[in-house]
Order: C-alpha cells, then structure tokens, then sequence
C-alpha cells in the first residue's frame, strides 16, 4: 500500500503511513511492547506508596495512539504476558503480578481507547490530543487504583492517596508532552 493511498483513507494513525505488511504489524508491536518496557525503567519512588512514577504510562499511551486500537493493545498485551512470564522489563525491573499490576492492565484498555479515539483525527490537534491521554490517564487509573486496594489490602481512600492523587500533576505534564509531540509529527508529515 503506498503512503499516498494511506493518507486518503480516513482514520488513519501515524504508524499507517509505514508500507503495509504482516511484518510490518508484528514489528510495531513488538517495538510499541519493548518501548513501554523500557520506559518503565524510567521509575522515581513515591515515599508512602508502592507504585513509582515511570515512564511506563506515557509510553503506553503513545503506542495506543500511533499503533491504534488494535496493535496498541496486541503491544501492550505482549508486555503484560512477558512481564507476567518473568521478564524484568515492568517498572523498576520487576516481573510478575504485584500491587501495581491493575496498572498495567488498565494500560492494555486504555491504548485500544486512545488508538480508536486518534483513528478519528484526537492526534491531530493539541487540545484534542491533550483530551485523549487525559482519558487515557482516567482508564488506566479506573483499573489501577481498585487493583491496589485489593492487593495491598486498602481502603479506597488509601488507595487515591497512594495510586492517584502523587500523579496527577505528572500526568497533566505528559498530556502536554503529547500535545507538541504527536500533532507536530502528523503536520511534519504533511498527512493530516
């Protein structure tokens, strides 16, 4: 499929404008699971809670909005299996379920929600862009912080405090990282 062809069919992401192929699809979602891995690495503790702020999230995000619904989360899904399976690549080098898992499953929904929302044009505009991770951002955490009450055995108030409430100002410092970066990409593009 050439890039002509691509930026002529309506909802397309940034990763369309690649040459089509098998190959191509199981590249990005390798490469869309390897960023997050290793974005995780990017991990600062949060004194009195047991998740770190990583990078780990705005990787996810920006997978599920170039990939698109499907890859993104066929990426995020082959980080959430390999983790699970003992590769050391989910925040700070760890594998395998702990509090912080509900995390990462949010991530799974949250790139398919982002992917489907940028197939309408959402990474086009700053403010529009900006939206999308915000929505992104609230599922990831509408799975997250339930998950952290559960398995570390606290309350739900405990939970916002420790889960949600140390994040939020980092998260409205990556929506506006996303606002320039995706945006600028389509315009450098010339394909929006």
């Amino acid at each position: 499929m050439s890039t002509a062809s691509v930026t002529a069919r309506p909802g397309a992401v940034l990763a369309d404008l690649l040459p089509s192929s098998r190959v191509r699809d199981a590249a990005l979602v390798l490469g869309g699971a390897a960023l997050t891995g290793l974005a995780a690495q990017i991990a600062l503790p949060v004194p009195g809670s047991p998740v770190p702020v990583t990078g780990q999230t705005f990787a996810a995000l920006l997978v599920g909005t170039t990939l698109g619904a499907r890859r993104g989360f066929a990426a995020l899904a082959l980080y959430a299996v390999a983790g699970l399976a003992g590769v050391p690549w989910f925040a700070q080098g760890g594998s395998g379920a702990s509090v912080s898992f509900g995390y990462v499953l949010g991530m799974l929904l949250a790139a398919a929600a982002v992917g489907a929302l940028a197939r309408r044009g959402a990474d086009r505009s700053p403010l529009r862009m900006a939206g999308t991770m915000l929505l992104g951002e609230a599922v990831i955490y509408a799975v997250g912080v339930p998950y952290l009450a559960f398995a570390a055995h606290m309350s739900a108030t405990a939970a916002i405090a420790a889960g949600l409430t140390p994040f939020l100002i980092g998260d409205a410092l990556k929506a506006a990282l996303a606002m320039g970066v995706l945006p600028t990409a389509w315009k450098l593009t010339n394909k929006s």
